[in-house]
């Protein structure tokens, strides 16, 4: 346990340039406060102390301004940058080194029990205000842009921006990925970190929609000329 608290206040360093001190990241940041409110109310969820659990996590909520359920499982050196309105169902599954921004939701789109909420695999950026619904996966490292919203499982590396989210962009060349996108588009593993889930600039799904309409009625009058001809 101490372990992983430790590492949940060091990796502010490496994904926040605005954090100066262990103090100032210890005191300041509510990110940091929710994940060491949630170590605890997961461990007492865990021996079968719900109700404590539960109300352990409505304190936090209502000092953070982040709600994760006691019931959520998350990894290693996992940080909610900002952080207001976050929330993380009970069923969720976090891997390492994942970040979410302000107003993210991890949540549920059905009232049947069992797996109802997403799972992140590692590496995961999810950008401010993106809502990830349903018990599917987002693979390691795929990168959710700002209010998108997730209904469908996301492959690795991939970058999904929009409503609903589609897939804009791949990392390396993951096969999977590139027969989603159906796009040439590549971005670099070499850069670890993405703010805010986008890397770059970022081509609008609707706008490359329209392109390729534009596109196809050009062949079809082309092919209609020579027809007539």
């Amino acid at each position: 346990m101490w372990q992983l608290i430790k590492e949940d206040v060091s990796c502010v360093f490496d994904r926040d340039p605005a954090a100066r001190s262990t103090l100032d990241v210890l005191t300041c940041y509510s990110g940091v406060h929710a994940i060491l409110f949630h170590r605890i109310n997961h461990w007492m969820w865990g021996k079968g102390f719900r109700w404590p659990a539960r109300f352990m996590g409505n304190i936090a909520r209502w000092l953070t301004g982040i709600e994760i359920h006691p019931g959520a499982i998350i990894g290693r050196r996992f940080f909610v940058d900002h952080g207001t309105g976050v929330v993380v169902g009970e069923t969720a599954e976090i891997g390492n080194d994942v970040t979410l921004y302000q107003g993210v939701t991890l949540g549920g789109r059905t009232l049947s029990e069992g797996k109802r909420h997403p799972t992140l695999g590692d590496n995961v950026v999810v950008g401010a205000g993106a809502k990830i619904l349903g018990p599917f996966t987002v693979e390691e490292g795929a990168r959710i842009g700002s209010n998108a919203v997730v209904l469908h499982a996301v492959p690795a590396g991939a970058t999904v921006v929009g409503v609903p989210g589609k897939i804009v962009r791949c990392r390396d060349k993951n096969v999977k990925c590139f027969q989603l996108v159906r796009e040439k588009a590549i971005e670099s593993s070499q850069q670890p970190f993405d703010a805010y889930g986008v890397a770059g600039e970022i081509d609008d799904p609707v706008e490359l929609l329209q392109q390729q309409v534009a596109e196809l009625r050009a062949e079809l009058d082309r092919l209609s000329e020579k027809k007539a001809c």
